[in-house]
């Protein structure tokens, strides 16, 4: 039995084992509820169903078992507060101006106009909650009817029960949100790995530091997923599991240099699984090119609510679940502007199967850092040991970028040739670019001007 088998099984023992009294389940109706569950800094490949053997996701095992997973999901901006208001609302995060942050002194909130997904089920007659990590403004963009306790991911998962069960024929969005596996990376209740044991993946370097900061965040993974676990269990409980559509994301890519805050691949290429139990295939893989833009359109979709003039720049990608290759999926594009306060760095990014662009438009400033990363033990033996090289790049090419960087990712996975120098990719590159700024006109981004200006 392989590996990812046998946790699905487990999972299914876990869940059916507390499930013995549970509410005999329904058939789907037309307006499911609809469940968001959302991780903090979840990188790719970091889960069983994903590959990783060392790491234990039953619970997102067994979703990836009875629903659709899929290969190519992507944030558009890899930090926390700009992403999920992406979830949110269906815009970028240029068109929605959540630029950055949103606690503390970075401040930063989108503009009181958008239309949030909350508002929009909840004008269309669904019950709303949120719990666990928040992180958008302004409250009354972001409202939700409901915000309950929080804690550790199953204590949440406890936290909902009630919400589930209630409401009568109304149905629920329930936004999820834990802080694991956000440094610093919390491991209770985790099966402890051995730093030497870990897979180090070759955008990062392979040093003790890693290894061991490795370990710890796959302890904080596991505890994210528990939370989900218990969640599957309430919802068999309550008799919601054949009625509730779940979809699991992270927010970006993994709290190490060179994936969370860039826009290479580790920062934005992430997990995403989606289970409509009216579905009728089941553990199928997608490989559309999706994006965070596009679960607002989604889970609308889903819902059967269609505002009267929407805002949302992502499309809905539910008529591509339960198959492997639709068409029309075949590029993404992705929006970043700053994290913290003082990390100014806009980039955008359009990417299709083989090439990506990411234009630099601050490329004269030093690549900024964010304080956990900075801090990072990972960093730290970098600068103490005076190493040249991070993982596949060296560390002045990881600090100082040029204004355009462009890679063949079939024969260049790991983004470390530039090739938007090379004149026999010329073609490409004058390709990619006008296929940015018609993205950048149909999004209204303001950065657009930096074209001509600068």
């Amino acid at each position: 039995m392989k590996r990812r088998d046998f946790l699905c099984n487990a999972a299914a023992g876990v869940v059916a084992a507390a499930c013995s009294g549970s509410v005999a389940a329904e058939q789907p109706p037309a307006r499911p509820n609809i469940l968001l569950y959302v991780t903090d800094d979840h990188g790719t490949n970091d889960a069983g169903c994903y590959g990783n053997p060392l790491i234990r996701t039953p619970g997102l095992d067994l979703l990836a078992e009875e629903g659709t997973r899929f290969t190519y999901g992507f944030c558009t901006c890899s930090t926390c507060s700009p992403s999920r208001a992406v979830l949110l609302t269906g815009m970028y995060n240029h068109a929605n101006g959540q630029y950055g942050l949103a606690h503390g002194r970075h401040h930063f909130a989108s503009f009181a106009g958008v239309q949030s997904l909350p508002v929009m089920l909840a004008d269309g007659g669904y019950r709303t909650a949120s719990v666990g990590k928040y992180h958008v403004a302004p409250e009354a963009a972001y409202h939700f009817a409901e915000y309950l306790p929080g804690g550790s991911p199953e204590q949440m998962a406890d936290n909902c029960r009630e919400f589930i069960q209630a409401g009568g024929n109304a149905p629920f969005f329930l936004y999820f949100c834990t802080s694991e596996p956000h440094r610093p990376f919390r491991r209770e209740g985790s099966v402890p790995v051995d730093p030497k044991d870990v897979i180090v993946p070759p955008y990062l370097p392979d040093t003790p530091e890693c290894r061991d900061e490795l370990a710890q965040y796959y302890g904080s993974v596991e505890r994210a997923d528990k939370g989900l676990l218990r969640l599957i269990a309430i919802l068999r409980e309550t008799g919601h599991w054949e009625d509730t559509v779940i979809v699991y994301v992270s927010d970006n890519g993994i709290a190490f240099p060179g994936a969370k805050t860039t826009l290479y691949e580790p920062g934005i290429h992430l997990p995403c699984v989606v289970r409509d139990p009216a579905q009728a295939q089941q553990g199928g893989v997608c490989n559309a090119m999706i994006n965070w833009a596009d679960i607002t359109p989604t889970l609308l979709d889903f819902a059967g609510v269609k505002p009267e003039k929407p805002q949302y720049q992502g499309r809905s990608f539910r008529a591509a679940l339960g198959q492997e290759h639709p068409e029309g999926w075949d590029a993404t594009y992705a929006s970043h502007t700053t994290h913290e306060v003082t990390m100014y760095y806009p980039m955008r990014v359009v990417r299709t199967r083989r090439y990506k662009l990411i234009w630099n438009l601050a490329h004269t400033l030093e690549y900024p850092f964010a304080s956990d990363l900075w801090k990072s033990s990972t960093w730290q033996g970098v600068l103490e040991r005076g190493d040249t090289q991070y993982g596949p790049r060296t560390v002045e090419a990881f600090l100082h970028r040029p204004r355009f960087e462009l890679y063949d990712l079939e024969s260049d996975p790991l983004e470390s040739k530039n090739l938007a120098d090379n004149p026999q990719y010329a073609a490409v590159l004058a390709e990619l670019k006008g296929k940015l700024k018609a993205f950048q006109e149909r999004t209204k981004d303001p950065w657009i001007l930096k074209w001509d200006r600068e």
